[in-house]
């Protein structure tokens, strides 16, 4: 993905950056049902801020 195109995929809500989670899921070439069952099994590998 080119850089361009994934900082216009960065938001700023409330003064944190985000990034949604199909934007995520597709840089990573899997689905973002896929993406959130992963973190969701996998709680303790991802920061604390990963996700809100």
């Amino acid at each position: 993905m080119e850089i361009s195109l994934l900082q216009s995929k960065i938001f700023e809500i409330r003064g944190t950056k985000v990034l949604l989670d199909f934007d995520l899921a597709l840089l990573y070439g899997v689905e973002a049902k896929v993406l959130n069952q992963a973190v969701k099994r996998n709680a303790i590998r991802f920061p604390s801020d990963f996700m809100f």
